[in-house]
C-alpha cells in the first residue's frame, strides 16, 4: 500500500486515479441500470409503477441526504476508510438486492445501497485532488469524470441485454465482480491520507438529513400529487430543518458544514454552476426519451442506442478540458461549456415528427461536448479553493449539487412537459397531427427551460478569480 498524507508526495497518483475510477463507474452504472429495467421489474412483482418507482427513489433521497456527512466523515477519519468501506458496502447491498423476494424487501436493500454508494460518491473528489499536484489537478479530475460518462453509456444497453437474456436480478450482480477488483486496487494503491482531528456535529448531521431528504421528496412528490397537504407537511419540515442546520452550524465548535468555505466566490459560484448544470443535463436526459418514443416512435433499445451520443461526446472531451483548465483557469473553459450546453438544448428545441436519429444525436453529442468542457474545470474550481483540511467536505458538497440537480431537473423538465402536453402523450403513441404539434411545442418549452437552467451556469461560471488552476 503506498503511504502518504495530504502534503505528501504524489507517487502513484495515475494507479490510484485507475482504483477510483473503476470504483466509481458503479454509481452511473447502477442508476442508469435499473432506470431501464425498472418496469421489467414492475411487472415481475405485479405492483404500480408509483410503489416500483421507490426502488430508484429511495437510493437517490438516502445518497443525496447523506453524502456532506461522509464528506466530513472522510475529513476526519481518512477518505481511504470511508471510500473503501462504502465499496464493500456496496458490493454485500448489489447481492442482496438480486436475492429480494417482495417489492418492499428491494426497495429496503436499495436504502441500504444508497447508504454505502454515498460513502464512494462522497470523497473520490477529495482522494483525486490530495493525490496530484496542483497543476495537474483538472487534468486528473478530467479523466476521472470519463468513468462517470463510461457508466451512463454502458448501463442502459448492458441493463437491457441481460434482462432480454436472463433475469433482472442478474443485473445487480454485475456490481459484484467489478466491486470487489475496485477495492482490491483501492486496497493496494490508495494511500492512507490520514484525517484531522475532530468530533462529528451530530444534530447538524440529523438536520442536513432530514432537511435534504424532505426537500428532495417534496421535488418528487410534487410530480404525482401536486401541492396535497402531505407536500405541504414536507416542505415545511424541509424549511424547519434548514434553518435549524444553519443555526447549529453557526454555533457549532467543529460544525458538519464549514460556512465560512462560502466566503470564497469562486468555490461559492463554482457550486451554483455545477447545481444549474446538472439541472439542465437532467432535462435534457429526461425529456429526450419522451421525444424519442413518443413523437418519433422509436423502441426502447433505439432510444439508448440514441442517447449515448451524449456521454460519449462528454467521454471524448473531458480530460482534454480538465488539461486546458490546468493552463489557462477554469472560468472561460467552463463557460464555453455552459454556453455549448444552452445552445444544444436550443437545437433540440427546434426538433419536430420528421426529425432523424442523425439530427438528433449530433444534437446530443454537441450537449456532451458542453458538459465535458464544462465539468472538469468546474470540479477543479470547487476543489482547488477548499483548504486541504476540507476537502472532504469539499466533494461532499459537490456530490450533492451532482444528485439535488439531477432532481432538480427532473422535476422542472417534467413539470414544464407535463403542463403543456396534451392528456393521453404518455400512455401511446400520438397519431393526430394536432396532438403532435402540441407534444412538440410542449417538448420545445422543457428544452428551452434547460437552455436558461445552461446559460445561467455560464454567467455564474464567470465569478471567481482569474488566476489558472
Amino acid at each position: 500500500m503506498v503511504e502518504g498524507s495530504l502534503g505528501g508526495l504524489y507517487r502513484g497518483r495515475y494507479s490510484i486515479l485507475g482504483a477510483v475510477m473503476l470504483g466509481s463507474i458503479l454509481g452511473p452504472i447502477d442508476a442508469s441500470i435499473v432506470n431501464t429495467i425498472l418496469p421489467t421489474i414492475t411487472s415481475g412483482f405485479g405492483v404500480g409503477i408509483s410503489t416500483a418507482q421507490w426502488v430508484t427513489m429511495i437510493y437517490l433521497l438516502t445518497i443525496s441526504s447523506l453524502l456532506l456527512f461522509y464528506g466530513r466523515l472522510g475529513d476526519i477519519l481518512g477518505y481511504r476508510k470511508v471510500y473503501l468501506f462504502g465499496l464493500l458496502g456496496f458490493v454485500a447491498a448489489s447481492g442482496l438486492c438480486s436475492l429480494a423476494s417482495t417489492i418492499r424487501w428491494l426497495v429496503a436493500f436499495r436504502a441500504f445501497q444508497g447508504l454505502t454508494a454515498g460513502l464512494t460518491m462522497a470523497v473520490p473528489f477529495a482522494i483525486v485532488t490530495a493525490s496530484f499536484p496542483p497543476e495537474e489537478r483538472g487534468k486528473a479530475l478530467g479523466i476521472n469524470a470519463v468513468s462517470i460518462s463510461v457508466g451512463l453509456a454502458l448501463g442502459p444497453s448492458l441493463g437491457g441485454f441481460i434482462t432480454s437474456l436472463a433475469s433482472w436480478r442478474l443485473v445487480f450482480l454485475i456490481n459484484v465482480p467489478i466491486g470487489l477488483a475496485a477495492l482490491a486496487w483501492g486496497w493496494l494503491v490508495i494511500p492512507e491520507l490520514k484525517g484531522q482531528p475532530g468530533k462529528i456535529d451530530a444534530g447538524g448531521v440529523v438536520t442536513a438529513f432530514i432537511s435534504l431528504f424532505s426537500i428532495l421528496f417534496f421535488v418528487r412528490r410534487l410530480q404525482g400529487h401536486g401541492l396535497d397537504r402531505v407536500s405541504w407537511l414536507v416542505l415545511l419540515t424541509a424549511l424547519s430543518a434548514g434553518a435549524a442546520f444553519f443555526r447549529i452550524e453557526r454555533r457549532s465548535p467543529q460544525p458538519l458544514l464549514d460556512l465560512d468555505l462560502f466566503r470564497n466566490r469562486t468555490f461559492t459560484f463554482a457550486n451554483v454552476s455545477a447545481l444549474l448544470n446538472f439541472m439542465s443535463q437532467y432535462v435534457m436526459v429526461f425529456v429526450t426519451p419522451f421525444f424519442l418514443q413518443g413523437l418519433l416512435g422509436y423502441s426502447p433499445d433505439r432510444v439508448g442506442l440514441v442517447m449515448t451520443a451524449f456521454p460519449l461526446a462528454t467521454m471524448a472531451v473531458a480530460p482534454f478540458s480538465g488539461s486546458l483548465s490546468d493552463r489557462v483557469g477554469s472560468r472561460a473553459p467552463a463557460c464555453a461549456g455552459a454556453a455549448f450546453c444552452a445552445l444544444a438544448l436550443l437545437l433540440m428545441g427546434g426538433l419536430s415528427s420528421s426529425s432523424g436519429a442523425a439530427e438528433v444525436a449530433w444534437r446530443l453529442a454537441l450537449f456532451g461536448v458542453g458538459t465535458g468542457l464544462f465539468q472538469s474545470p468546474n470540479h477543479s474550481a470547487v476543489m482547488g479553493n477548499a483548504p486541504r483540511s476540507h476537502l472532504g467536505v469539499a466533494s461532499g458538497i459537490l456530490g450533492t449539487m451532482r444528485n439535488v440537480g439531477m432532481v432538480f431537473g427532473v422535476a422542472a423538465g417534467g413539470a414544464v412537459l407535463f403542463a403543456f402536453a396534451p392528456p393521453g402523450a404518455f400512455q401511446k403513441a400520438l397519431l393526430g397531427p394536432v396532438e403532435r404539434a402540441a407534444f412538440s411545442t410542449a417538448l420545445g418549452y422543457a428544452y428551452t427551460a434547460g437552455a436558461v437552467m445552461a446559460a445561467l451556469s455560464a454567467v455564474t461560471s464567470l465569478v471567481g478569480e482569474k488566476r489558472p488552476g
